[in-house]
């Protein structure tokens, strides 16, 4: 963190994730049904990403809806599925627009051919933007994402094209989803739960955690802010000792 005159300047994260917590509890305190909540909770979506943009911190990770959002009452589930599309299709252009790249991550043949094609259809949209990847988790889930790597090397180890001995931790982490792109450097939830609830179990080893009360519609640039503040102050030892991390800041100075 650096000071210039009376401002402070935070360090900015590389890469971001959000659980995206609290629509329905939103909803309910303005007495509405639980739904309400997740149109509101998509202009939080919108006015987080434009953050991201202007900050230009290269990587945006949302969870949108988790393997285990299933569970929820049917109705709700299948509302959550039609604002989704409604939702990619309306939004696809803006995002075109600031050259944000979309990816999807998670397990798509849960979904709808409808709704795998919307997807699919932004996604090769936004293919050669070069500006903020926004990669959404839908139907995603930690464990799923380290089983189907696991999967991936026993297959190739099975045809020949590897050998046990040659499975590590780099092997592993280039079968997961989205391997290549930077491990997220700060984690939020909102919603005021202090659990990551089965996201990017293996990427956020060394993620610094930030959580707050404010339920997810009433997230924006302040509160986005304040956590980018916090991260800024939080020394990341990654194992070593704080003089070790001391030293090395002085000697790149």
């Amino acid at each position: 963190m650096t000071k210039d005159s009376d401002t402070v300047v935070a360090e900015l994260p590389r890469h971001l994730a959000i659980i995206m917590d609290g629509n329905g509890r939103w909803a309910k305190k303005r007495g509405l049904p639980r739904y309400a909540g997740h149109p509101a909770g998509v202009d939080a979506v919108r006015r987080v990403v434009e953050a991201c943009v202007v900050r230009q911190i290269p990587v945006l990770t949302l969870f949108a809806f988790s393997s285990e959002n299933w569970r929820r009452p049917a109705k709700e589930v299948n509302l959550i599925m039609d604002l989704f599309i409604r939702s990619l299709r309306k939004e696809v252009k803006r995002l075109d627009r600031n050259q944000v790249k979309l990816k999807v991550i998670g397990d798509r043949s849960a979904f709808s051919k409808k709704l795998q094609q919307q997807i699919a259809d932004a996604e090769q949209q936004t293919a050669s933007n070069q500006g903020l990847l926004l990669q959404v988790a839908a139907n995603y889930g930690g464990r799923w994402d380290i089983t189907q790597a696991a999967r991936s090397l026993a297959q190739s180890v099975a045809s020949g094209e590897l050998s046990a001995e040659q499975i590590d931790e780099q092997a592993l982490a280039q079968q997961l989803s989205f391997s290549g792109v930077p491990e997220p450097d700060l984690f939020i939830r909102t919603g005021g739960e202090k659990r990551i609830s089965n996201f990017l179990l293996w990427q956020c080893a060394y993620t610094e955690l930030y959580f707050t009360d404010l339920l997810w519609p009433d997230f924006d640039d302040q509160a986005l802010e304040a956590a980018i503040q916090d991260f800024s102050g939080r020394q990341r030892r990654f194992g070593r000792t704080g003089e070790q991390v001391q030293g090395q800041t002085a000697e790149a100075s």
